[in-house]
């Protein structure tokens, strides 16, 4: 079993998105179908072996061993323009509409008090793809981000207590080219451009969590580190041109980039066939390194998810919402650093999608075997942020770039309990 399961690890480590948005900024509202058929809930109610990335302590109510295969196939829809006020230049496709993201989990009792697991999770990730639109300066971004882990989890009566150590890998590519107008802040015209390719980094980081079950109610409470990366010449070098016309304090941004730190409580309640449960968390963007000096503020996250549970098959639905990290910079400045970062945080990683509503199901074959699904979709967000001390269409000068942002996505789950 356990050279099957690292098989499964391996091929499921190929399949790796080309480019994906994620939904609460740049991270999955929930690991695995069940959870994200319930709004991403998963802080206070047990999702079995794929509990181990937001509350390793629930793995313990896994009877003996558990596998859990998944995967998503994301399907964002990002479009934008720049144009005067008065005039919207024609909406551009930016994204690769289809990528996939798979996850396996594996949770074991070793005995009544203590139990471990191991599993593989694509978590995070972001990227747009304008590499044929002069418009949009050819920009493509590309952020994934990929977690390793092993849960362990121990048990004393109705409280449990847990610890995932992770090691991180992620992915960043940030390229563009085109013509300035900066004629408020250096020539009237300037050619720009950055094409470093992708730079990888690993990392560790961690996630621990408690919960306590009372009768029908268990209670829990999470925490995931932050986790400090470093993508050599991706920030430093996109930042380079705005740099020398005396951006960003005249100063290149860093390559760091972490993956923020999240701190949350849920609570789940079951009463004979139904279940609800509600998560309440913040991600941690203002102190994450990189999101940072692109001004991304702390974000409340707020899931609800209800199931009805019968015999061989389940009814899940879902909301989740999550204000938009990304905030437009005032320009009405000397310094046209807040126009580069609208440009930047709108054009490359437009993260303004909010609500999400969601639905799925399971179905049961056996005692052993299990089929989870969920549908997840987010309606369009239209955001417009001024950019009017500079331009991509030299002498122009256009004032506006409004952004479009909706999603959709499918996932699936089976697990095997034996």
């Amino acid at each position: 079993m356990c050279k099957i399961f690292i098989y499964l690890l391996f091929v499921s480590s190929l399949i790796i998105p080309t480019s994906l948005f994620a939904t609460n900024g740049s991270v999955l509202i929930g690991i695995g179908a069940k959870s994200r058929a319930m709004g991403g809930t998963g802080i206070g109610i047990s999702h079995g072996a794929d509990s181990a990335l937001v509350n390793p302590s629930l793995i313990v109510y896994v009877n003996n061993n558990q596998i859990s295969l998944g995967g998503t196939l994301f399907m964002p829809e990002v479009s934008n323009s720049m144009g005067q006020v008065g005039f919207m230049s024609a909406y551009k496709d930016g994204l690769a509409d289809k990528s996939v993201i798979p996850s396996v989990s594996f949770s074991t009792k070793i005995d009544d008090n203590f139990y471990l697991g191991l599993g593989m999770w694509g978590t995070a990730g972001m990227g747009v793809d304008y590499r044929n639109s002069v418009n949009n300066f050819n920009m493509v971004t590309n952020l994934q981000i990929m977690q390793f882990g092993v849960p362990l989890a121990y048990k004393i009566d109705n409280l449990s207590i847990g610890i995932t150590p992770l090691v991180q890998y992620g992915s960043l590519d940030v390229s563009y080219n085109g013509v300035l107008d900066t004629s408020l802040v250096g020539p009237a015209t300037t050619e720009i451009g950055h094409d470093e390719g992708v730079s990888q980094d690993l990392a560790i980081g961690y996630n621990i969590g408690v919960s306590y079950r009372i009768n029908s109610m268990t209670i829990g409470l999470s925490y995931k580190s932050k986790i400090d990366m470093v993508y050599d010449g991706q920030l430093s070098g996109a930042s380079t041109d705005f740099a020398s016309f005396g951006l960003f304090g005249g100063n290149r941004l860093g390559d760091e980039i972490s993956t923020p730190a999240e701190i949350g409580i849920g609570v789940s309640y079951k009463y004979k066939y139904h279940t609800i449960a509600v998560d309440i968390k913040q991600i941690k963007w203002s102190d994450a390194k990189g999101y940072e000096d692109f001004k991304w503020e702390d974000q409340n996250v707020f899931a609800l998810g209800y199931e009805f549970l019968k015999d061989i098959w389940a009814l899940r639905v879902g909301y989740n919402y999550g204000s938009s990290p990304i905030n437009e910079q005032n320009t009405n400045t000397i310094d046209a650093t807040a126009s580069a970062i609208n440009m930047f945080n709108l054009l490359g990683f437009p993260a303004i999608v909010e609500s999400h509503f969601t639905i799925g199901g399971a179905y049961m074959f056996s005692k052993e075997a299990s089929l989870d699904f969920a549908y997840v979709y987010a309606p369009e967000v239209t955001n417009t942020y001024s950019i009017k001390q500079f331009s991509a269409f030299g002498g122009t000068n256009p004032t506006q770039l409004e952004t479009k942002h909706s999603q959709s996505s499918l996932s699936v789950g089976l697990k095997y309990n034996f």
